[in-house]
């Protein structure tokens, strides 16, 4: 993908919203396909006009940006993604999570349906924020896992090309499409932002994915027990909904906050992203430089994370 303009750029937006905003549309995909939805293909000099716009003027801003966000991330994504669609690039959303049900059964779930003007045609979108980490396992492909190791990133993609994005094909979907007077089955699209993290200390570096762009965004991750205070000096720990990059702050990182989350980390086995910050003069602020994630040191195997993944 070409560097983007500065102005494009995320961290140069003010406001959290707009900010995490612009993320989702710029940020690699970690599902490189040919039903990959790239908003940067629909995005015009006007829309990121309105983008500069909203950060400026909270009274410009769409009436999802106001709202509080969710401490629930994948509800905040979701949130974002129709600002993106319906108030950005004016796109008609014709259904939002509409459940599939036969005999009452549910058989799955339908993220967005919307029209798409460019393409002039209705189209299924599946959308999904992740962040994987590589782990080596001697077979020379790593295994990426998320911070709930539950959850892998072969099998999301698995899920995501042959059940996700074909569920307008199932008889059961066409029959309610069709009560909304809508003929399916629908062209899919897939749109999986994210981060993948690498061991810290590995000797050898591990291959990027076969299903992801080279161009990804990347940080890295190390137990719990190799941390040194070098490794967390000038960073923060990132919050939920926060994990969408990248972070920015007025004031001078806090290394209390860093030392409660490593605490936590160590005695409640939660996995911690941090953000290691820098100071940046032409915007009177403290910028995202990377980001990485301590590990409970029996992970992957205690993956029993008491908070609902990505």
């Amino acid at each position: 993908m070409d560097p983007l303009p500065h102005s494009h750029r995320p961290e140069t937006f003010r406001h959290a919203t707009v900010r995490h905003l612009v993320w989702l549309c710029t940020a690699p995909q970690l599902l490189e396909s040919a039903i990959t939805f790239r908003p940067l293909d629909y995005l015009t000099p006007d829309h990121w006009q309105t983008l500069a716009r909203w950060d400026r003027d909270a009274r410009e801003r769409p009436e999802l940006l106001h709202a509080p966000p969710p401490n629930r991330l994948g509800y905040y994504f979701e949130r974002l993604y129709q600002v993106l669609l319906g108030d950005l690039l004016g796109w008609d959303i014709l259904l939002k999570n509409l459940q599939i049900r036969e005999h009452g059964k549910t058989l799955g779930e339908l993220d967005f349906v919307v029209r798409n003007p460019v393409a002039n045609r209705i189209e299924h979108h599946e959308i999904a924020i992740k962040y994987y980490l590589g782990v080596p396992n001697g077979s020379g492909q790593p295994m990426w896992f998320g911070p709930n190791a539950r959850d892998r990133l072969d099998l999301k993609t698995e899920r995501l090309l042959k059940h996700q994005s074909r569920r307008t094909e199932e008889p059961a979907t066409l029959r309610i499409l069709a009560n909304y007077g809508i003929t399916g089955p629908l062209p899919p699209r897939i749109f999986m932002p994210g981060y993948l993290f690498y061991p810290k200390r590995h000797a050898e570096p591990l291959p990027c994915p076969a299903t992801t762009s080279v161009d990804h965004l990347r940080g890295h991750w190390q137990y719990h027990r190799d941390v040194l205070d070098s490794d967390v000096a000038g960073c923060v720990p990132l919050n939920k909904p926060h994990w969408i990059g990248p972070w920015r702050q007025k004031d001078t990182p806090n290394p209390d906050s860093v030392q409660v989350a490593l605490q936590r980390c160590a005695e409640c086995s939660i996995p911690q992203l941090f953000a290691r910050l820098t100071p940046d003069h032409d915007y009177d602020a403290w910028i995202e430089a990377e980001r990485f994630f301590v590990l409970p040191d029996g992970w992957p195997g205690n993956c029993e994370w008491p908070h609902t993944s990505p």
